[in-house]
């Protein structure tokens, strides 16, 4: 019995020590009351959005060349204020950006894409080669190439690359008159890169779409050794 007693905490004491050390605890932002929280996750930013969808030989691109900077400068400005104040891109010039191959013009319009990211402009943006155009809105069954033509003629940015390269046809031509003709008529900002001369482009896309670029685009060319073939040190 006299052991026991020794063995016994008073029930006073003991709700004493457990409401101190509640106390504690909840100061500590660990009380028994309190619900753990996961840490927020940091905010995904629009360009890192938009380097998950660029090529991964691209997906640092930064344009240093200076009409090209230039162009970037003049769409951020035109850019009409979103909810947020972000300027959205609006109405502006296109730009085609020629020169032989390997000469950096691809790495250009994806670094224009990033600076235009990058200065807050709010971008719905779509990129893809002339001859994954032809392929993709080919007619198949059971895929309406028209409704995906119509989106990449209404998407507000569209990087056109290597308009020219590809087999040429009677239906190429015409799909390329299509989609050129409504950016054209809706101002709606293009980027494009091409490996042909001026006369050549005319020859290879008909005179209808190269009357037209030659409007609505700003031209940067390029020259040079090519690249790939001989890297910069």
């Amino acid at each position: 019995m006299t052991c026991d007693r020794h063995l016994t905490r008073d029930p006073h004491q003991v709700g004493r020590i457990a409401d101190r050390l509640g106390a504690i605890l909840t100061q500590r932002g660990i009380g028994p009351a309190t619900t753990a929280h996961e840490p927020l996750p940091e905010p995904v930013t629009a360009l890192e959005l938009a380097d998950a969808r660029i090529p991964a030989r691209y997906r640092r691109a930064l344009t240093d060349h200076p009409h090209v900077t230039a162009w970037v400068d003049e769409i951020t400005r035109a850019g009409r204020p979103g909810p947020a104040g972000a300027p959205g891109i609006s109405e502006g010039p296109s730009l085609l950006i020629a020169g032989p191959t390997g000469t950096g013009k691809t790495h250009q319009a994806y670094g224009a894409i990033r600076a235009l990211l990058t200065a807050g402009v709010r971008l719905r943006w779509e990129a893809i080669t002339a001859a994954d155009l032809y392929a993709r809105l080919r007619p198949r069954s059971g895929f309406d190439s028209e409704r995906e033509l119509q989106a990449l003629a209404r998407c507000p940015l569209l990087l056109l690359d290597d308009l020219g390269a590809a087999k040429t046809s009677e239906w190429t031509e015409e799909l390329t008159y299509r989609l050129i003709n409504h950016r054209y008529e809706h101002l709606r900002p293009t980027l494009i890169t091409t490996n042909l001369p001026t006369a050549d482009l005319r020859t290879a896309l008909g005179d209808r779409v190269a009357s037209r670029l030659a409007e609505m685009t700003e031209r940067v060319i390029l020259d040079g050794p090519d690249r790939r073939r001989h890297p910069a040190a």
